[in-house]
Protein backbone atom coordinates (compact mmCIF):
# COMPACT_ATOMS: atom_id res chain seq x y z
CA UNK A 1 0.00 0.00 0.00
CA UNK A 2 1.59 3.42 -0.83
CA UNK A 3 1.61 6.13 1.69
CA UNK A 4 -0.24 9.00 2.26
CA UNK A 5 1.35 12.27 0.18
CA UNK A 6 1.73 14.59 3.08
CA UNK A 7 -0.15 17.40 1.91
CA UNK A 8 1.76 20.49 4.03
CA UNK A 9 5.14 20.84 4.42
CA UNK A 10 4.23 22.32 7.94
CA UNK A 11 2.03 22.00 10.35
CA UNK A 12 2.57 24.44 13.02
CA UNK A 13 0.71 23.82 16.43
CA UNK A 14 0.78 27.20 18.25
CA UNK A 15 -0.17 30.65 17.84
CA UNK A 16 2.76 32.57 19.76
CA UNK A 17 5.40 34.07 18.86
CA UNK A 18 7.68 30.41 18.19
CA UNK A 19 4.99 29.53 15.88
CA UNK A 20 3.80 32.77 14.27
CA UNK A 21 7.62 33.35 12.97
CA UNK A 22 7.62 29.97 11.65
CA UNK A 23 4.54 30.28 10.07
CA UNK A 24 5.15 33.77 8.27
CA UNK A 25 9.12 32.35 7.44
CA UNK A 26 8.16 29.19 6.20
CA UNK A 27 5.83 30.22 3.76
CA UNK A 28 7.93 33.53 2.29
CA UNK A 29 10.01 30.63 1.64
CA UNK A 30 7.58 29.26 -0.35
CA UNK A 31 6.09 26.09 2.28
CA UNK A 32 2.65 25.34 2.12
CA UNK A 33 2.09 25.93 6.07
CA UNK A 34 -0.89 25.04 8.22
CA UNK A 35 -0.97 26.88 11.66
CA UNK A 36 -3.30 25.42 14.43
CA UNK A 37 -4.16 27.57 17.38
CA UNK A 38 -7.09 26.39 19.94
CA UNK A 39 -7.71 30.22 20.94
CA UNK A 40 -6.40 33.04 19.15
CA UNK A 41 -2.89 34.47 17.94
CA UNK A 42 -0.55 36.70 19.52
CA UNK A 43 0.48 34.31 22.42
CA UNK A 44 1.79 35.34 25.85
CA UNK A 45 3.57 38.01 24.58
CA UNK A 46 0.61 39.50 23.57
CA UNK A 47 -1.20 39.07 25.82
CA UNK A 48 0.03 38.27 28.91
CA UNK A 49 3.70 39.15 28.64
CA UNK A 50 5.93 41.52 27.29
CA UNK A 51 3.62 43.78 25.80
CA UNK A 52 1.09 44.02 28.78
CA UNK A 53 3.80 44.03 31.05
CA UNK A 54 6.38 46.63 30.06
CA UNK A 55 2.94 49.09 29.37
CA UNK A 56 2.05 48.57 33.16
CA UNK A 57 5.69 49.23 33.57
CA UNK A 58 5.83 52.28 31.66
CA UNK A 59 2.41 53.94 33.16
CA UNK A 60 3.85 52.90 36.82
CA UNK A 61 6.85 55.33 35.82
CA UNK A 62 5.03 58.15 34.38
CA UNK A 63 2.70 58.00 37.66
CA UNK A 64 5.91 58.10 40.10
CA UNK A 65 7.81 60.87 38.35
CA UNK A 66 4.85 63.19 39.46
CA UNK A 67 5.67 62.15 43.10
CA UNK A 68 7.02 65.17 45.07
CA UNK A 69 10.77 63.09 45.93
CA UNK A 70 11.41 62.80 41.62
CA UNK A 71 10.74 66.40 41.01
CA UNK A 72 12.82 67.65 43.72
CA UNK A 73 15.33 65.85 42.35
CA UNK A 74 14.97 67.60 38.99
CA UNK A 75 14.49 70.80 40.49
CA UNK A 76 10.56 70.77 39.92
CA UNK A 77 8.03 71.90 42.32
CA UNK A 78 5.85 68.70 43.41
CA UNK A 79 2.77 67.95 41.03
CA UNK A 80 1.83 64.52 42.67
CA UNK A 81 -0.97 64.90 44.77
CA UNK A 82 -0.36 61.71 47.19
CA UNK A 83 -3.37 59.48 45.96
CA UNK A 84 -3.15 56.22 44.34
CA UNK A 85 -3.73 55.86 40.49
CA UNK A 86 -7.03 54.21 38.92
CA UNK A 87 -5.23 50.72 38.39
CA UNK A 88 -9.12 50.58 35.96
CA UNK A 89 -7.80 53.54 33.92
CA UNK A 90 -4.04 51.82 33.61
CA UNK A 91 -5.54 48.56 32.43
CA UNK A 92 -7.65 49.86 30.36
CA UNK A 93 -4.51 51.66 28.75
CA UNK A 94 -2.72 47.95 28.49
CA UNK A 95 -5.79 46.60 26.94
CA UNK A 96 -5.64 49.67 24.14
CA UNK A 97 -1.71 48.73 23.45
CA UNK A 98 -2.28 45.00 23.15
CA UNK A 99 -5.46 45.82 20.82
CA UNK A 100 -3.22 48.28 18.51
CA UNK A 101 -0.75 45.35 18.36
CA UNK A 102 -3.38 42.74 17.43
CA UNK A 103 -3.58 43.10 13.77
CA UNK A 104 0.21 42.25 13.38
CA UNK A 105 -0.45 38.93 15.00
CA UNK A 106 -4.43 38.90 13.25
CA UNK A 107 -5.33 35.01 11.20
CA UNK A 108 -6.17 37.83 8.15
CA UNK A 109 -2.39 38.81 8.50
CA UNK A 110 -1.24 35.41 8.17
CA UNK A 111 -3.56 34.38 5.32
CA UNK A 112 -2.55 36.71 3.14
CA UNK A 113 1.08 35.67 3.66
CA UNK A 114 -0.24 32.10 2.39
CA UNK A 115 -0.52 30.68 5.65
CA UNK A 116 -3.75 28.50 6.10
CA UNK A 117 -5.06 29.11 9.63
CA UNK A 118 -7.36 26.82 11.89
CA UNK A 119 -8.53 28.13 15.43
CA UNK A 120 -9.98 25.05 16.94
CA UNK A 121 -8.05 22.22 19.27
CA UNK A 122 -6.40 19.41 18.20
CA UNK A 123 -4.37 16.15 19.14
CA UNK A 124 -1.93 13.51 17.80
CA UNK A 125 -3.66 10.58 16.52
CA UNK A 126 -0.33 8.85 15.83
CA UNK A 127 3.35 9.51 14.90
CA UNK A 128 2.30 11.27 11.45
CA UNK A 129 -1.47 12.24 11.97
CA UNK A 130 -2.57 15.36 13.73
CA UNK A 131 -6.51 15.39 14.12
CA UNK A 132 -8.16 19.38 14.07
CA UNK A 133 -12.17 19.85 13.57
CA UNK A 134 -13.12 16.75 12.18
CA UNK A 135 -9.93 16.86 9.67
CA UNK A 136 -6.83 14.16 9.34
CA UNK A 137 -3.68 16.45 8.65
CA UNK A 138 -0.81 14.84 7.33
CA UNK A 139 2.61 16.92 7.01
CA UNK A 140 6.09 16.51 6.51
CA UNK A 141 7.12 18.02 9.98
CA UNK A 142 4.86 19.29 12.52
CA UNK A 143 6.26 22.12 15.02
CA UNK A 144 5.26 22.61 18.64
CA UNK A 145 4.74 25.74 19.88
CA UNK A 146 2.10 25.51 22.35
CA UNK A 147 3.77 27.29 25.15
CA UNK A 148 3.74 27.88 28.72
CA UNK A 149 1.61 28.67 31.88
CA UNK A 150 1.67 29.88 35.18
CA UNK A 151 2.28 27.33 37.49
CA UNK A 152 0.43 27.36 40.79
CA UNK A 153 2.20 25.85 43.46
CA UNK A 154 1.24 23.20 46.19
CA UNK A 155 -0.22 26.00 49.18
CA UNK A 156 -2.85 24.53 51.24
CA UNK A 157 -6.21 26.72 50.50
CA UNK A 158 -4.90 28.52 47.44
CA UNK A 159 -7.33 26.15 44.65
CA UNK A 160 -10.22 27.93 47.25
CA UNK A 161 -8.66 31.57 47.01
CA UNK A 162 -9.28 33.95 44.15
CA UNK A 163 -5.61 34.38 42.69
CA UNK A 164 -4.13 36.33 40.16
CA UNK A 165 -1.24 35.03 37.82
CA UNK A 166 0.51 36.88 34.58
CA UNK A 167 -2.61 35.65 32.42
CA UNK A 168 -5.23 37.46 33.91
CA UNK A 169 -3.31 40.97 36.49
CA UNK A 170 -4.00 42.58 33.12
CA UNK A 171 -7.47 42.04 33.32
CA UNK A 172 -8.15 43.92 36.29
CA UNK A 173 -11.23 46.22 36.53
CA UNK A 174 -11.24 47.36 40.35
CA UNK A 175 -9.21 49.25 42.82
CA UNK A 176 -5.93 47.05 44.55
CA UNK A 177 -4.76 48.87 48.06
CA UNK A 178 -2.89 45.83 48.99
CA UNK A 179 -1.34 42.82 47.24
CA UNK A 180 0.83 39.79 48.37
CA UNK A 181 2.97 38.83 45.54
CA UNK A 182 4.12 35.16 45.64
CA UNK A 183 7.56 34.70 43.75
CA UNK A 184 10.62 36.90 43.43
CA UNK A 185 11.87 36.04 39.96
CA UNK A 186 11.34 38.83 37.22
CA UNK A 187 7.93 38.53 36.76
CA UNK A 188 7.24 39.25 40.32
CA UNK A 189 9.36 41.97 40.61
CA UNK A 190 8.42 43.80 38.06
CA UNK A 191 4.70 43.91 38.41
CA UNK A 192 5.36 44.26 42.44
CA UNK A 193 6.86 47.60 41.23
CA UNK A 194 4.74 48.43 39.19
CA UNK A 195 1.82 48.22 41.65
CA UNK A 196 3.28 49.86 44.12
CA UNK A 197 4.45 52.71 42.26
CA UNK A 198 0.57 53.01 41.49
CA UNK A 199 0.34 53.42 44.61
CA UNK A 200 -0.94 49.80 46.18
CA UNK A 201 1.10 48.45 49.39
CA UNK A 202 3.26 45.46 47.91
CA UNK A 203 4.56 42.71 49.98
CA UNK A 204 6.98 40.20 48.34
CA UNK A 205 7.14 36.48 49.27
CA UNK A 206 9.86 34.09 48.46
CA UNK A 207 11.26 30.58 49.51
CA UNK A 208 14.77 31.59 48.54
CA UNK A 209 16.79 33.94 50.60
CA UNK A 210 17.07 37.07 48.23
CA UNK A 211 15.41 38.08 44.76
CA UNK A 212 16.46 36.95 40.86
CA UNK A 213 18.30 34.30 42.11
CA UNK A 214 19.79 33.58 38.44
CA UNK A 215 21.81 37.04 39.05
CA UNK A 216 24.74 38.08 40.77
CA UNK A 217 24.08 38.69 44.92
CA UNK A 218 25.38 42.66 44.38
CA UNK A 219 23.31 43.04 41.01
CA UNK A 220 20.25 41.72 42.35
CA UNK A 221 20.33 43.62 45.79
CA UNK A 222 20.48 47.25 43.06
CA UNK A 223 17.12 45.67 42.35
CA UNK A 224 15.70 45.03 45.68
CA UNK A 225 17.09 47.88 46.86
CA UNK A 226 14.88 50.38 44.26
CA UNK A 227 11.73 48.14 45.17
CA UNK A 228 12.40 49.12 49.13
CA UNK A 229 12.66 52.71 48.18
CA UNK A 230 9.45 52.25 46.22
CA UNK A 231 7.48 50.68 49.03
CA UNK A 232 7.89 47.49 48.83
CA UNK A 233 7.97 45.01 51.76
CA UNK A 234 9.69 41.69 51.41
CA UNK A 235 9.67 38.41 52.92
CA UNK A 236 12.32 35.95 51.94
CA UNK A 237 13.11 32.91 53.15
CA UNK A 238 9.56 32.50 53.38
CA UNK A 239 7.36 29.38 52.82
CA UNK A 240 3.48 29.95 52.86
CA UNK A 241 1.42 27.70 54.67
CA UNK A 242 -2.23 28.12 54.38
CA UNK A 243 -3.74 30.56 52.64
CA UNK A 244 -7.56 31.71 53.51
CA UNK A 245 -10.52 34.38 52.33
CA UNK A 246 -11.58 36.47 48.99
CA UNK A 247 -11.15 39.15 46.88
CA UNK A 248 -10.59 42.38 49.24
CA UNK A 249 -9.99 40.15 52.39
CA UNK A 250 -7.12 37.39 51.74
CA UNK A 251 -4.71 36.20 54.58
CA UNK A 252 -1.40 34.34 53.61
CA UNK A 253 -0.09 32.26 56.44
CA UNK A 254 3.88 31.59 56.74
CA UNK A 255 6.50 30.56 58.21
CA UNK A 256 10.27 31.99 57.79
CA UNK A 257 13.69 30.24 57.65
CA UNK A 258 14.24 30.71 61.36
CA UNK A 259 11.13 28.58 62.34
CA UNK A 260 8.92 31.71 63.56
CA UNK A 261 5.61 32.07 61.67
CA UNK A 262 3.36 35.39 60.61
CA UNK A 263 0.82 36.18 58.50
CA UNK A 264 -0.08 38.69 55.65
CA UNK A 265 -3.48 40.42 54.63
CA UNK A 266 -3.95 41.63 51.39
CA UNK A 267 -7.11 42.69 49.36
CA UNK A 268 -5.46 40.86 46.14
CA UNK A 269 -2.86 37.86 45.79
CA UNK A 270 -0.59 37.29 42.67
CA UNK A 271 1.20 34.40 42.02
CA UNK A 272 4.20 34.39 39.81
CA UNK A 273 6.42 31.13 41.01
CA UNK A 274 7.11 29.37 37.94
CA UNK A 275 5.68 28.69 34.19
CA UNK A 276 5.29 25.00 32.57
CA UNK A 277 4.97 23.61 29.28
CA UNK A 278 1.46 23.18 27.75
CA UNK A 279 1.29 19.57 26.81
CA UNK A 280 -2.29 18.29 27.92
CA UNK A 281 -4.63 17.03 25.57
CA UNK A 282 -2.16 17.03 22.44
CA UNK A 283 -1.76 13.21 22.10
CA UNK A 284 1.98 12.95 22.60
CA UNK A 285 1.85 9.61 23.46
CA UNK A 286 0.04 8.52 20.66
CA UNK A 287 2.64 11.00 18.92
CA UNK A 288 5.95 9.05 20.06
CA UNK A 289 6.91 12.05 22.00
CA UNK A 290 8.44 11.92 25.21
CA UNK A 291 7.74 14.11 28.02
CA UNK A 292 9.83 13.85 31.37
CA UNK A 293 8.81 15.74 34.40
CA UNK A 294 6.97 18.31 32.49
CA UNK A 295 9.33 19.23 29.85
CA UNK A 296 9.22 18.03 26.10
CA UNK A 297 12.48 16.11 25.66
CA UNK A 298 14.13 17.34 22.76
CA UNK A 299 18.17 17.71 21.29
CA UNK A 300 20.16 20.72 20.12
CA UNK A 301 18.13 20.73 17.02
CA UNK A 302 15.53 21.49 18.75
CA UNK A 303 13.83 17.51 17.30
CA UNK A 304 11.50 15.49 19.82
CA UNK A 305 11.73 11.70 20.35
CA UNK A 306 9.13 12.08 17.05
CA UNK A 307 12.24 13.29 14.48
CA UNK A 308 9.50 14.25 12.46
CA UNK A 309 8.31 16.85 15.14
CA UNK A 310 10.29 19.92 16.45
CA UNK A 311 9.39 22.07 19.04
CA UNK A 312 10.16 25.66 19.48
CA UNK A 313 9.37 28.57 22.06
CA UNK A 314 9.02 28.34 25.89
CA UNK A 315 7.13 24.38 25.00
CA UNK A 316 10.86 23.73 24.51
CA UNK A 317 11.93 24.19 28.35
CA UNK A 318 14.59 26.25 27.71
CA UNK A 319 15.06 30.23 28.66
CA UNK A 320 11.51 31.30 28.51
CA UNK A 321 11.83 34.53 26.18
CA UNK A 322 10.35 36.14 23.23
CA UNK A 323 13.60 36.59 21.42
CA UNK A 324 14.57 33.06 22.38
CA UNK A 325 11.69 31.96 20.24
CA UNK A 326 12.35 33.82 17.43
CA UNK A 327 15.73 32.11 17.58
CA UNK A 328 14.07 28.76 17.81
CA UNK A 329 11.68 29.83 14.73
CA UNK A 330 14.80 30.18 12.63
CA UNK A 331 16.41 26.53 13.60
CA UNK A 332 13.46 25.07 13.55
CA UNK A 333 12.82 26.18 9.71
CA UNK A 334 16.39 24.93 8.95
CA UNK A 335 16.50 21.63 10.21
CA UNK A 336 12.42 20.99 9.46
CA UNK A 337 12.48 22.34 5.56
CA UNK A 338 15.85 22.40 4.59
CA UNK A 339 17.45 19.36 6.80
CA UNK A 340 20.18 22.10 7.58
CA UNK A 341 22.22 21.18 11.02
CA UNK A 342 21.79 23.77 12.77
CA UNK A 343 21.47 24.29 16.36
CA UNK A 344 19.95 26.31 19.30
CA UNK A 345 22.70 28.99 20.75
CA UNK A 346 22.71 28.15 24.65
CA UNK A 347 26.47 30.23 25.46
CA UNK A 348 25.23 33.98 24.29
CA UNK A 349 21.63 34.43 25.61
CA UNK A 350 21.11 37.71 26.73
CA UNK A 351 17.88 38.97 28.90
CA UNK A 352 16.73 41.62 31.04
CA UNK A 353 14.82 42.13 34.23
CA UNK A 354 12.34 45.52 33.22
CA UNK A 355 12.55 46.96 36.60
CA UNK A 356 13.80 49.93 37.19
CA UNK A 357 16.79 50.18 37.22
CA UNK A 358 16.95 47.36 34.57
CA UNK A 359 19.29 44.17 35.25
CA UNK A 360 20.01 42.77 31.94
CA UNK A 361 23.02 39.54 31.75
CA UNK A 362 24.55 38.05 28.53
CA UNK A 363 26.87 34.69 29.41
CA UNK A 364 28.79 33.89 32.99
CA UNK A 365 28.10 35.84 35.99
CA UNK A 366 30.29 35.38 38.40
CA UNK A 367 28.55 32.58 40.26
CA UNK A 368 28.20 30.48 37.11
CA UNK A 369 32.11 30.70 36.46
CA UNK A 370 32.93 30.32 40.17
CA UNK A 371 30.68 27.25 40.08
CA UNK A 372 31.47 25.66 36.55
CA UNK A 373 35.39 26.20 37.84
CA UNK A 374 36.30 28.75 35.16
CA UNK A 375 38.98 31.08 35.37
CA UNK A 376 38.00 34.48 34.66
CA UNK A 377 38.93 37.91 35.69
CA UNK A 378 36.43 40.76 36.73
CA UNK A 379 35.95 44.64 35.89
CA UNK A 380 33.52 46.81 36.66
CA UNK A 381 32.16 50.27 36.66
CA UNK A 382 29.48 52.44 38.48
CA UNK A 383 26.49 54.44 36.67
CA UNK A 384 27.47 56.96 39.45
CA UNK A 385 30.49 57.76 37.70
CA UNK A 386 28.95 58.20 34.72
CA UNK A 387 28.21 62.08 33.14
CA UNK A 388 24.72 60.90 31.20
CA UNK A 389 23.00 58.31 34.75
CA UNK A 390 23.70 62.14 37.03
CA UNK A 391 22.17 64.28 34.40
CA UNK A 392 19.31 62.13 34.19
CA UNK A 393 19.38 61.21 38.25
CA UNK A 394 19.67 57.39 37.82
CA UNK A 395 23.02 56.62 39.27
CA UNK A 396 21.93 53.11 40.48
CA UNK A 397 23.97 50.28 39.55
CA UNK A 398 26.80 49.04 37.93
CA UNK A 399 28.44 47.36 34.82
CA UNK A 400 30.25 44.25 35.11
CA UNK A 401 32.09 41.85 32.19
CA UNK A 402 34.48 38.70 32.92
CA UNK A 403 37.19 37.87 30.89
CA UNK A 404 39.65 35.32 30.15
CA UNK A 405 43.30 35.91 30.99
CA UNK A 406 43.96 37.03 27.28
CA UNK A 407 41.01 39.34 27.61
CA UNK A 408 38.14 37.33 26.10
CA UNK A 409 34.73 38.20 27.13
CA UNK A 410 32.84 35.41 29.03
CA UNK A 411 29.78 37.42 30.08
CA UNK A 412 28.21 40.56 30.87
CA UNK A 413 25.63 42.06 33.51
CA UNK A 414 24.55 45.59 33.39
CA UNK A 415 22.44 46.72 36.01
CA UNK A 416 21.19 50.54 35.63
CA UNK A 417 19.41 52.50 33.58
CA UNK A 418 18.51 51.09 30.40
CA UNK A 419 20.44 48.26 30.72
CA UNK A 420 18.22 46.14 28.37
CA UNK A 421 19.43 48.47 25.27
CA UNK A 422 23.29 48.37 26.26
CA UNK A 423 23.65 44.84 26.72
CA UNK A 424 22.90 44.33 22.91
CA UNK A 425 26.64 45.74 22.34
CA UNK A 426 28.40 43.04 24.72
CA UNK A 427 25.49 40.34 23.11
CA UNK A 428 27.21 40.91 19.79
CA UNK A 429 30.79 41.13 21.15
CA UNK A 430 30.49 37.93 22.58
CA UNK A 431 28.69 36.68 19.88
CA UNK A 432 31.56 37.36 17.53
CA UNK A 433 34.01 35.81 20.28
CA UNK A 434 35.60 39.87 20.68
CA UNK A 435 37.78 40.68 23.43
CA UNK A 436 37.20 43.59 26.09
CA UNK A 437 39.91 45.56 24.27
CA UNK A 438 37.61 45.87 21.03
CA UNK A 439 34.92 47.75 23.14
CA UNK A 440 37.50 50.19 24.47
CA UNK A 441 38.75 50.92 20.89
CA UNK A 442 35.04 51.99 19.84
CA UNK A 443 33.83 55.64 19.76
CA UNK A 444 31.03 55.93 22.13
CA UNK A 445 28.41 59.01 21.56
CA UNK A 446 28.82 61.22 24.31
CA UNK A 447 26.63 61.61 26.72
CA UNK A 448 24.75 57.88 26.88
CA UNK A 449 24.24 55.26 28.62
CA UNK A 450 25.80 52.87 26.42
CA UNK A 451 28.81 54.77 26.73
CA UNK A 452 28.87 52.38 30.48
CA UNK A 453 29.93 49.42 27.97
CA UNK A 454 33.36 51.43 26.96
CA UNK A 455 33.98 52.75 30.81
CA UNK A 456 33.80 49.17 31.91
CA UNK A 457 36.27 47.67 29.38
CA UNK A 458 38.44 50.42 29.66
CA UNK A 459 38.74 48.99 33.17
CA UNK A 460 40.81 46.04 32.02
CA UNK A 461 43.11 47.82 30.40
CA UNK A 462 44.07 50.21 32.82
CA UNK A 463 44.51 46.92 35.11
CA UNK A 464 46.68 45.45 32.85
CA UNK A 465 49.24 48.73 32.62
CA UNK A 466 50.70 48.05 36.14
CA UNK A 467 53.61 48.99 37.70
CA UNK A 468 56.83 46.88 35.66
CA UNK A 469 54.26 47.85 32.44
CA UNK A 470 54.47 51.17 32.93
CA UNK A 471 58.13 51.09 33.85
CA UNK A 472 59.36 49.32 30.75
CA UNK A 473 56.57 52.02 28.38
CA UNK A 474 59.10 54.95 30.14
CA UNK A 475 62.17 52.86 29.30
CA UNK A 476 61.22 52.49 25.88
CA UNK A 477 59.53 55.75 24.94
CA UNK A 478 61.73 58.19 27.13
CA UNK A 479 58.86 59.54 29.13
CA UNK A 480 59.58 61.17 32.14
CA UNK A 481 56.92 60.16 34.29
CA UNK A 482 55.34 62.47 36.97
CA UNK A 483 57.42 64.04 39.28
Amino acid sequence: MTAMTPKYDLCVIGGGAAGLVVAAGGAGLGARILLVEKHRLGGDCLYHGCVPSKTLLKSARVFHQRQPSIAALHGLPPTGRGDPARIPDVMRRVREVIASIEPHDSPERFRALGVEVLLEPGRFIDPRTFEVGGRRITARRFVLATGARPVLPPIPGLDRVPCLTSETVFSLDEPVPSLLVVGAGPIGCELAQAFARLGTTVTVMAREPRVLMREDTDAAAVVQASLERDGVRFELGATPTHVAGTTGRIVTSFQRADGTTASVESSHLLVAAGRAACTEGLGLAEAGVEVLNGRITNDDRLRTTNPDIHVAGDAAGRQQFTHVAEHHAGIVLRNALFRIPAKVESRVVPWCTFTEPELARVGLSEAEARARGVPFESYRFDFADLDRARTDGETDGFARILTDRRGRLLGATLVGAHAGEAIAEYALAMAKKMKASDISGVIHVYPTFAQVNRRVADQRLKASLTPTAKRWIRRLFGLRGPR
